[in-house]
């Protein structure tokens, strides 16, 4: 197979419960050999009713899935090049580690030379060897989920699926358990399909995000273009804190617009952003890392506006600043990093916000 193979198409995919439309029209070009790929959103915004239809548990009311060019819509999950890791691991509790992930090749009909050399081999993949002989109730939670992960794999599936699998684990594990998934999924050039309501579990793992709302894809893209470029405010405010400005653009020099909003007017000179002209209503989008902060008022400055620190929240790294601006209900969040060598800003005192030369606008 070629590196850059297309794996996967879904094309005009619906899905309906009833009159609830759970996955409404909607297209991934593809998915590539070896890509990691996160379906994310909130809940109810259709992300596992699209895995398990891409796993065969579910039938598309209408569409396609596409594999190496061959339509899979009604073949049964058994008969697909695709594995699932459950959101609750699914194992079983009366066989031992080592049948847990034999279940599936034994099912294959394979040897018992062969079924052992694989089970063994995958073992030391997720780094549980030895662990052959234990049930599942005699493991820790990260030690299942490697079971399980361990499982999918050893059938040699074309397509990997997890379903959440780290939602049950502590905040500490979830960490090391991303880390050690993407390290396998990269030394085995496996093709995953990953769901979550984590951004920063989308962010660190995956290849491309999907972002989905309400059955759609929103913007698919990846991590560094879902953050800095979101392509709708649901996308924008989803991912991470946001600061959201809305203006409208008052004229277009080239690739320089001046955008005025009831903070006074500022200056953007993103190149990227060639389709706004003159008279186009817009949100400005700014992180909160992407403004600066100043004690001590100045005028005259470009791209500034004044506020008051209403509270602050001390990170350790960074200093989370909300700043209360005449006209905005929503404080301006500002994040500082390195705050103990700055200095912390005291809640009352008057500052200077001032924006980038540069920042992404979405039209509204």
């Amino acid at each position: 197979m070629m590196a850059n193979e297309t794996i996967l198409e879904l094309t005009n995919l619906v899905k309906k419960f009833g009159n609830v439309v759970a996955v409404n029209n909607l297209s991934i070009p593809y998915i590539k050999r070896g890509e990691f790929v996160t379906f994310l959103g909130p809940s109810g915004c259709g992300k596992t009713t699209l895995l398990r239809m891409i796993g065969g548990f579910y039938y598309p009311s209408a569409g396609d899935i596409i594999m190496h060019g061959e339509r899979i819509n009604d073949i049964p999950p058994e008969k697909r090049k695709t594995s699932m890791v459950f959101q609750n691991y699914a194992l079983f509790p009366h066989m031992n580690v080592f049948d847990n992930i034999a279940y599936g090749l034994r099912v294959k009909k394979l040897s018992r030379k062969e079924i052992e050399k694989k089970v063994l081999n995958v073992l030391s993949v997720v780094q549980l060897e030895g662990l052959g002989d234990r049930k599942p109730t005699q493991l820790s939670g990260g030690q299942q989920q490697r079971v399980a992960l361990a499982r999918c794999i050893v059938i040699e599936p074309q397509i990997i699926l997890l379903d959440e699998p780290l939602s049950n684990l502590d905040a500490n594990l979830r960490v090391m358990m991303r880390e050690e998934i993407r390290k396998i999924q990269q030394s085995l050039d496996l093709t995953t399909i990953f769901v979550t309501h984590d951004q920063e579990e989308a962010m660190s793992m995956a290849d491309r995000i999907v972002v989905m709302n309400q059955g759609k894809i929103e913007q698919i893209g990846t991590p560094i273009e879902i953050y800095e470029k979101p392509a709708s405010l649901f996308v924008a405010g989803f991912i991470g804190h946001i600061n959201l400005v809305k203006g409208k653009i008052k004229s277009r020099q080239n690739e320089t617009l001046t955008i005025a909003t009831d903070l006074g007017e500022f200056i953007n000179m993103n190149e990227d952003l060639k389709g706004f002209k003159a008279g186009d209503t817009a949100t400005i989008v700014i992180r909160p890392e992407a403004s600066s902060l100043e004690k001590a008022p100045s005028k005259g400055k470009g791209n500034s506006f004044q506020g008051r620190i209403r509270s602050f929240t001390y990170i350790g790294y960074i200093a989370r600043y909300y700043v209360e601006v005449s006209g905005r209900e929503l404080p301006f969040i500002i994040d500082i990093s390195n705050p103990g060598g700055r200095g912390i800003l005291k809640k009352g005192e008057q500052v200077t916000i001032t924006l980038p030369l540069k920042f992404h606008c979405i039209k509204t």
